[in-house]
């Protein structure tokens, strides 16, 4: 029967044999073969095409669409086509008469038609596939920010979260972060570029990051925001200047929204240069440039409208860091360890980079021994322990290398002779940098001042330097800057005996620390512990001694500056107990250009002073147990350029020849004094010379002053007084000014007032105290101070008015104080009967004023610069307002504070 069904299933075959469509019965076993044979060469070449993609992509090349195309393709027909060639060679092997007859034409057909189809696809693809021979990618488009390497940050979220807050504003469109070296800066700048990898709030068409260094390269700092931009490569080589390119960054950068992060500035970048838009705060360009300095006066070169200082970690934060860095494991190893770490987290004041710096270099370390080294090698040479110098001092030491001369350096190294932690007075330094001949041949000492506080600055701009507590007079230095600072006064601790700072000075006892003082320049020595030296110290190369604030020493062992030829500057102030000179010494100190002796029990100078021919400053202040200046002493300094003596009171029988000494010194240009008698006051009045000289006045306990009269003139003269204290004058009833004009004399009164403005009279006067003045009245002449910076009024019983009224409305009175301090003034009402603008004030402070219900405040006194106001809370609320918006206004500033029990003028003043 199978037979039979064969035969008769091969009519309708042969009737159609000539028909076109019998070729794919005929031929199907040969364009099997021939598919088969196609596939094999589809399958090599698609072996081939996607090994080179894969190397291309791992070159950060992105596979052409059309090659990828051609791929998925491949992939679906080698599926196809496999499943075909098993379904045809099934239908083979059902055919009879040895393979000739198919059993059922209609399915051989149908394949066979399938078969010659795939045929026709598998050639057209292996053509195709064979155009990619060339290109088979392109180079990956540049991501929208390129992440970038760096370690999980910690105890920085605080400062994190306020710059992006910053980064919303749509006013800040350039914003700087500055802060030392170490402290954390490009790790917050970093974090600010890899989150805007997730970041979608802040949509920019564009993050770029360039590392600009010094000194800057204009045309490299092109060359990486040409590499984010994808200009075309002739387009960009096209443009042959810095010109040219600029203008084409500016064309791209013009249509985008960009963030550009700038790294290390030390310098101002033009950025028109460079060919970056300046971001602007309109709708059509919100783009940002945020930078990092060391130098806070680079945020104000590059015009930045916010400059954020990076600080220093809190305790909390810091103990993390460290402990991330040391690890638990460590940590955990013995039970004293953690007390131990806690110390060196306390020495490391909160750098980041000190922290990790250390905390690396104890990871592992589970013996407390070896911590108890660690702990004692920072305090006396922190650089012998691991990693500090190349991973620390090293890296810090590129803010000491750029800073612009080698006076400015050797002014920074010389604050290392104070303690960590100390807050160092400006003037005192710029004193004894003037007496160590940084500041050159001085001629002019007040010039020299001038140098001294552009030096400061220049170091706090640098961040070496930290504002002190009481802002620009005080500077501190921290911890790990002062160890790098004494490290590469050392040599970078080659010479590390070349400068010796101790706060235990048994240290100098130690035998081998002896021997090594002969290659010393510098001793600096502060131990509260301390009675009496006792060893000899033999010093040929020294030129500086600090002794300071040892409460307990009373005296020098004879012999101690024996072996002292070269000394230029000698500091003992702040000795309590210091009550006598080694007399037999102290005179051949020739060399002696600096001599402190302020705040020290000494009751008589000695005459052998009179030999010191070089002493170019001489510092008593302080004194309150010194009666007697031998006669001729002062007079015989004849290099004398700055004397000082305020705070010294037991000298009213001797002031007026103390006086005339020093107008009789031909060099003499700065002095600082108290006087307490008003025949030494006239003395000064009647002097030209010692006018000039003035710069620091205070008039206590003058009985018999009754009325502080200054002319105008003698305002002109007083061309460097910046400080006047007025002290306990319990007889004084009024200040005047006596204005001259066309030859006449009258005091100051309102008509005259404007003259005395306008020929700004008390020019450099800065700051003023008055205080347990029972009978003065008021303080109208002040409209002669028009730079006032701070004024304090203590415990001055009848003062009613601070300036009188019927002054003229329209003079800028206060416009540069600063800080009033008003205290104890039980009749006063009024600082001054119409509203001020008090544009540069920061700080009121009023207690015990209980008759003063009002503040010269309005809508248009200035809060721009205003940080608090501290009070009672229950005079703050009986103040009387002209409009109750201004009462709200200002009320945010307002801080409760308690009356101070007791104020000791000026000092107690300051705190």
């Amino acid at each position: 029967m199978e037979f039979l069904s064969a035969i008769v299933g091969l009519f309708p075959c042969l009737y159609d044999h000539t028909s076109k469509h019998t070729v794919y019965i005929r031929d199907l076993k040969k364009n099997l073969q021939a598919l088969s044979k196609d596939m094999n060469a589809l399958n090599n070449l698609y072996e081939d095409v996607k090994a080179r993609v894969e190397r291309a992509e791992q070159r950060q090349m992105m596979r052409r669409k059309e090659v990828g195309g051609w791929i998925h393709e491949a992939q679906d027909m080698v599926k196809e086509v496999e499943e075909i060639l098993h379904r045809g060679d099934q239908e083979i092997q059902k055919r009879c008469l040895h393979g000739c007859c198919p059993r059922n034409c209609w399915s051989s057909y149908k394949i066979g038609k399938e078969v010659t189809e795939k045929l026709e696809s598998v050639s057209g693809l292996i053509g195709k596939g064979h155009h990619f021979d060339v290109v088979v990618a392109e180079m990956l488009p540049r991501p929208l920010v390129d992440e970038l390497p760096m370690e999980e940050t910690v105890g920085s979220e605080m400062m994190y979260d306020r710059i992006c807050r910053l980064l919303e504003d749509p006013q800040v469109g350039i914003m700087g972060l500055y802060g030392m070296g170490g402290v954390g800066k490009t790790t917050l700048l970093k974090k600010i570029n890899n989150d805007f990898l997730t970041t979608s709030s802040r949509d920019f068409d564009v993050v770029i990051w360039v590392v600009v260094s010094k000194p800057f390269n204009i045309e490299k700092i092109q060359q990486v925001i040409w590499n984010k931009l994808e200009i075309p490569r002739d387009k960009w080589e096209s443009r042959s200047s810095r010109e040219e390119k600029g203008a084409e960054i500016l064309r791209v950068l013009k249509t985008k929204r960009f963030a550009l992060l700038l790294d290390d500035i030390w310098e101002r970048l033009d950025l028109v240069d460079v060919g970056v838009p300046f971001p602007s705060s309109d709708a059509q360009n919100k783009s940002k440039i945020i930078f990092t300095t060391r130098l806070q006066d680079v945020c104000h070169q590059m015009k930045a409208h916010k400059s954020v200082e990076v600080t220093c970690l809190p305790s909390e934060a810091a103990w993390t860091l460290f402990r991330k860095e040391v690890g638990e494991d460590t940590l955990n190893s013995h039970p004293h360890i953690p007390r131990l770490a806690k110390v060196v987290v306390e020495e490391c004041k909160g750098l980041p980079l000190a922290l990790v710096t250390l905390g690396r270099a104890m990871a592992g370390e589970k013996d407390p021994s070896n911590w108890d080294k660690v702990i004692q090698s920072l305090s006396i040479f922190p650089a012998e322990i691991s990693g500090m110098e190349d991973q620390l001092f090293h890296r810090l030491k590129v803010s000491y290398d750029r800073l612009s001369d080698n006076v400015i350096k050797s002014c920074f190294l010389y604050c290392s002779l104070y303690p960590e932690d100390w807050e160092i007075n400006c003037e005192e330094v710029i004193d004894l940098w003037i007496g160590e001949g940084f500041l050159g041949e001085v001629h002019d000492i007040h010039e020299a001042h001038n140098l001294g506080h552009k030096i400061i600055k220049k170091l706090k701009d640098a961040c070496l330097l930290e504002s002190g507590g009481l802002k620009e007079r005080r500077v501190r230095m921290h911890d790990v800057i002062h160890d790098m600072a004494l490290w590469l006064y050392g040599d970078y601790g080659k010479e590390k005996n070349k400068i010796l700072a101790y706060r235990d000075i048994s240290r100098l006892k130690q035998a081998q620390e002896i021997p090594k003082l002969k290659e010393t320049e510098k001793i600096s020595l502060w131990d509260k512990n301390v009675e009496k030296f006792h060893n000899i110290l033999v010093c040929p190369n020294l030129k500086t001694l600090f002794v300071c604030e040892c409460n307990k020493l009373k005296g020098f062992s004879t012999g101690f500056f024996q072996f002292m030829p070269s000394i230029r500057v000698l500091n003992l102030s702040n000795n309590g107990n210091l009550i006598e000179l080694p007399i037999d010494q102290i005179g051949n100190l020739v060399a002696l250009r600096y001599l402190n002796l302020s705040c020290t029990r000494i009751r008589e100078l000695p005459i052998e002073l009179s030999n010191l021919k070089n002493l170019m400053t001489l510092l008593l202040d302080g004194m309150e147990s010194l009666k007697i200046i031998p006669r001729e002493l002062i007079s015989s300094l004849i290099s004398l350029k700055l004397f000082s003596i305020c705070g010294t009171n037991g000298l009213s029988g001797v002031e007026e020849t103390l006086l005339r000494e020093l107008e009789s010194l031909n060099g003499i240009s700065e002095i600082r004094i108290t006087i307490c008698t008003a025949l030494s006051f006239n003395k000064l009045k009647s002097s030209h010379k010692l006018q000039r000289c003035i710069s620091y006045l205070i008039l206590f306990n003058c009985g018999n002053l009754i009325s502080f009269e200054l002319s105008s003139s003698i305002l002109k003269r007083m061309e460097h007084l910046g400080f006047l204290i007025i002290d306990s004058c319990n007889e004084l009833k009024d200040i005047k000014i006596e204005v001259e004009q066309e030859g006449t004399q009258s005091d100051v009164t309102l008509q005259n007032s404007i003259v005395a403005r306008e020929n700004h009279h008390f020019h450099t006067l800065r700051c003023v105290v008055i205080h347990d003045c029972s009978k003065l009245l008021n303080l109208t002449w002040l409209v002669y101070a028009p730079y006032l910076e701070q004024l304090y009024v203590l415990d001055c019983e009848s003062i009613e008015q601070v300036i009188c009224n019927g002054v003229e409305e329209s003079l800028d009175i206060f416009s540069r104080l600063k800080y009033l301090l008003l205290n104890g003034l039980p009749r006063l009402k009024s600082i001054y009967q119409h509203p001020l603008l008090f544009p540069s004030l920061e700080v009121i402070k009023v207690y015990d004023c209980k008759s003063l219900k009002s503040l010269p405040f309005d809508s248009n006194t200035s809060k721009s610069n205003l940080k608090k106001i501290k009070a009672e809370e229950s005079w703050w609320n009986q103040l009387k307002w002209n409009d109750e918006a201004i009462n709200h206004s200002f009320a945010p500033y307002f801080q409760m504070h308690n009356s101070p029990s007791i104020f000791r003028g000026f000092r107690a003043a300051q705190n």
